[in-house]
């Protein structure tokens, strides 16, 4: 259970302001179709973070738990200074719609997470916990849990919340979690 929710939490907590949070905003004021967004994002999320499960549970064989506890500590850090660095969409033209709302959004978010900070919190929570399913659950639930108010916000969101503020809240986070890993405190 501590797999589940602390995966959960962390990814949460990482995605906002980030670029497929933004994403999530865009497709929702372009399309205004938040049940076929949504699925999209859960269908290549699950498809995404499966992937960096199962590399996370190569790491959990092939390193030591000194050498994962380090790694982990580390990339927390790293993710911290990654998180005080604002995101941004590229600006491409919007796709059309005949294509479909749901394969726009899948094919989308599984690019734009590959090498993200949150696949990448994926692999590290995976080896850490050697718990593939509940990683992959809990990172699938903290995406779902950041990303879909703000598809079903749409545009309003972005003039309400002070995604900077957040962002740096969510670094100060990151960068609490990765010194108490560091150091040994909790079961992180």
């Amino acid at each position: 259970m501590d797999a589940f929710l602390v995966s959960a939490l962390i990814v949460a907590v990482g995605e906002i302001g980030d670029k497929t949070q933004l994403l999530s905003l865009v497709l929702a004021a372009r399309f205004q179709r938040p049940v076929p967004i949504v699925a999209g994002i859960l269908c290549a999320t699950i498809a995404n973070h499966a992937i960096a499960g199962a590399v996370g549970g190569w790491i959990h064989g092939a390193l030591s738990p000194e050498v994962l506890r380090w790694g982990l500590g580390l990339s927390f850090l790293a993710i911290a200074a990654w998180a005080i660095v604002p995101d941004q969409l590229e600006q491409k033209p919007a796709p059309e719609k005949g294509n479909g709302v749901f394969v726009i959004t899948l094919i989308a978010f599984f690019l734009a997470e590959i090498g993200d900070k949150t696949q990448i919190a994926t692999i590290m929570l995976a080896a850490k916990y050697n718990a593939i399913i509940a990683v992959v659950g809990g990172t699938t639930l903290g995406m779902l849990l950041a990303d879909v108010p703000a598809v079903l916000l749409g545009n309003a969101a972005a003039r309400v919340i002070s995604f900077e503020v957040v962002r740096l809240v969510a670094a100060g986070l990151f960068g609490l979690l990765g010194t108490a890993v560091l150091l040994g405190f909790g079961s992180l």
